[in-house]
């Protein structure tokens, strides 16, 4: 029996992507750096996805990503630029973007009515939590664990473990593993570590991908309003 639901942030209730495309169309205009490309999000995504498992691997820390990403962008797209300027500004203004991914209130709303809630993300936690604030989500969570504050990054154990602990510690109720579902769009932040842990699964496979082998889920939708025919 399902108690608690864990749900990613990125792409999963906010878009990260949307977000990433106003950002780089807007940053190139107000730093000259000609005209953005749809393609170059491409780049982006790319960059950022092996700096984000690399991350989950421990080989490099997020203040390290913010360091080497836009650089890395650029050094791709020929572009002579600080990647370090244009970092400053796109985390600036990652803060005050919420821009809500289909279907996210709608689950919230149904969830909540049946399920403690509590969002799990990797990244700053300051940033996150504004976020779900300004994206009028924040209310629905009995918790928000963001890596910064827990000082481990999903798929670590330690993610997981610190999770319970506090939730056990804020409701007085000891919530076993397999008693909990994590909700997320990544297959190895989300899907793996959950499973490592013993949670029931989720996929949120927005982009309709094929599941890697050797993945083994409890569940995926592909749009968010699926989730209501399920649990």
């Amino acid at each position: 029996m399902i108690k608690v639901i864990f749900i990613d942030i990125d792409n999963t209730l906010l878009s990260f992507d949307e977000y990433v495309k106003q950002a780089m169309r807007e940053g190139f205009e107000k730093f000259g750096l000609g005209e953005y490309r749809g393609e170059m999000f491409g780049v982006f995504l790319g960059i950022n996805a092996k700096l984000w498992r690399a991350i989950e691997k421990k080989e490099i820390t997020f203040e390290e990503l913010g360091q080497i990403r836009w650089n890395m962008v650029f050094e791709k797209l020929g572009i002579d630029f600080d990647g370090v300027v244009f970092e400053d500004y796109f985390r600036a203004r990652l803060r005050e973007s919420a821009i809500p991914v289909d279907g996210a209130y709608e689950m919230l709303d149904y969830l909540s009515s049946k399920y403690t809630l509590c969002a799990a993300s990797n990244g700053p936690s300051c940033q996150q939590v504004n976020r779900l604030k300004l994206g009028n989500m924040l209310h629905y969570f009995e918790a928000v664990y963001v890596s910064e504050d827990v000082g481990a990054s999903k798929p670590s154990e330690k993610f997981f473990e610190y999770a319970f602990n506090d939730l056990e510690s804020k409701t007085c109720e000891k919530i076993k593993p397999d008693e909990a579902l994590i909700i997320g769009d990544s297959i190895t932040a989300d899907m793996v570590g959950g499973a490592q842990y013993g949670l029931k699964t989720c996929w949120y496979n927005r982009h309709k991908a094929r599941l890697p082998k050797k993945v083994e889920l409890d569940y995926a939708v592909e749009r968010l309003n699926e989730i209501k025919g399920i649990f």
